[in-house]
């Protein structure tokens, strides 16, 4: 189960632990959903295939992820979802998972731990057994893909079970008359366990593994909004969770203070403008 939840949510920043929503902020914002229930329908796991841009991918890419395509033990498309968030805030934190991964971490939300290995690439583990390593094999506004492979080794099974993932977030963007974004999040989640590990995954834990997930990418997306409304309010919030983060790249680090900022400076301006248009 960790193994899948793992290789399902680890590539995106889904944990797999359930975990009640930090308050960053004083009152979190909502979610809103646009679909009340997942999606694991032969019709819907066809539309999700036609949906990655194959041909967008470099020819390594594109074999692995035909590969988990072709030998689909459980497919899940979440609930959809939108929240309130900056839209340069949140392609930052999707690409960044171990961001918010190191976050968890240092909240004591989750015991799991990430850390980026290569421009797009992400290593995580967590401690009874459970280990991932993810790429994100194609980035664009609206739609991202990420490839994952992991072991997992526990008294669950009598020896260590490997499984390989894909996961293709579709994300829409509105902005209000009040000038706020509302952003929609589709996630399909592709997961193909070795035979050994399919059966139980099929038959004992994909009803656990889905209620879970669909719960923690509800708390995840609402986590990504209550960092960005954290940063129109307090900039110096982010900047001091981020000199925390001993896992995030400096380099990486920077680029969140400084959007932060942005976000503050443009919140900001538009509370004055509010303000002038009430005179």
């Amino acid at each position: 189960m960790r193994l899948a939840l793992m290789i399902l949510f680890g590539g995106f920043f889904w944990a797999f632990l359930a975990f009640d929503r930090p308050a960053l902020a004083a009152a979190g914002p909502p979610v809103r959903t646009l679909s009340a229930t997942a999606d694991t329908s032969i019709r819907t796991r066809r539309e999700a295939i036609k949906s990655i841009p194959l041909d967008r991918l470099e020819a390594s890419d594109r074999e692995k992820v035909a590969a988990v395509l072709s030998n689909v033990t459980v497919f899940r498309r979440m609930p959809t979802k939108v929240i309130d968030c900056d839209p340069k805030m949140y392609l930052f934190l999707v690409r960044h998972p171990d961001v918010v991964v190191s976050i968890w971490e240092l909240l004591k939300i989750s015991k799991l731990q990430m850390s980026e290995t290569g421009d797009g690439a992400f290593a995580l583990s967590e401690p009874d057994g459970a280990s991932v390593s993810l790429r994100f094999v194609h980035q664009s506004h609206d739609t991202h893909v990420i490839y994952g492979e992991g072991t997992y080794r526990g008294p669950l099974l009598p020896r260590p079970v490997t499984g390989r993932g894909v996961l293709v977030l579709k994300t829409g963007y509105v902005r209000e008359t009040n000038g706020r974004y509302y952003i929609t999040n589709r996630l399909d989640c592709f997961l193909s366990v070795e035979p050994i590990g399919a059966e139980l995954l099929t038959k004992t834990v994909s009803p656990l593994v889905g209620k879970t997930a669909d719960n923690n990418f509800t708390q995840s997306a609402a986590f990504l909004s209550t960092i960005s409304r954290t940063a129109e309010v307090s900039s110096r919030t982010i900047r001091a969770l981020a000199l925390r983060l001993d896992r995030v790249q400096p380099e990486v680090k920077a680029k969140l203070v400084v959007l932060a900022e942005a976000v503050n400076r443009k919140s900001v301006a538009a509370r004055a403008e509010n303000e002038k248009v009430k005179r």
